[in-house]
């Protein structure tokens, strides 16, 4: 893990004269112990992680995963998981697009047809549409990967179903909270929108999300 993003601190003094909904949830998880948007700095890691968890609950993507990792002998990379048979993943609990995704992630980094490397000159919106070349990724696990791997400062995932849950309950909306409304928050966190983002995922779960 690295060390906490240069702009946290700047991000939570902006954020709090923007909204006051933000100010009380910032004072909310105020604590020194308090985990935040660190990262591996891994990024085949995290990315086999996103595949992992897309449409299961938190508790079975972690079960997946650890029978993964296992299988992995705890050291999770390219050259390891290409090695691994299509059955032998299957068995951790994966379902056949999802090892499809993994072995051919697997095989992109080692043939360096997929270069990360690339992805810190790009904006936001190109490194979304590059991570999304890859199968399996779409445009929620991309902004994951940008969000927790390289922690960009700005990212709105709204197609993430917490942040929308979170977005409803804070500012008293229906859910779905009306497109407009999650727009305009948008405008209104720029150009912190990734801190406001954990924030009101910590609202509605008392565990820090990590990738």
């Amino acid at each position: 893990m690295t060390k906490v993003p240069k702009y946290w601190n700047k991000a939570k003094k902006y954020l709090s004269k923007k909204d006051k909904i933000m100010s009380r949830l910032i004072k909310n998880y105020k604590s020194p112990s308090e985990v935040i948007l660190t990262s591996r700095r891994d990024i085949f890691f995290s990315l086999c992680k996103s595949i992992i968890g897309q449409q299961i609950s938190v508790a079975a993507a972690n079960s997946v995963f650890l029978k993964f990792k296992k299988k992995c002998k705890n050291k999770v990379n390219a050259k390891i998981v290409s090695k691994l048979t299509f059955s032998e993943l299957k068995r951790c609990g994966l379902s056949r697009q999802k090892v499809l995704g993994i072995k051919s992630l697997a095989k992109q980094m080692l043939d360096k047809s997929f270069n990360p490397k690339l992805i810190v000159k790009m904006n936001d919106d190109d490194a979304i549409s590059y991570l999304s070349e890859l199968k399996q990724i779409g445009k929620w696990s991309a902004e994951m990967i940008l969000l927790f791997t390289y922690n960009r400062p700005n990212i709105w995932p709204i197609q993430d179903i917490g942040l929308l849950r979170a977005i409803s309950k804070n500012y008293k909306k229906n859910y779905l909270p009306p497109e407009k409304f999650v727009g305009s928050l948008k405008k209104k966190f720029s150009p912190y929108c990734s801190v406001a983002t954990w924030y009101l995922w910590r609202s509605i779960d008392p565990e820090p999300i990590q990738y």
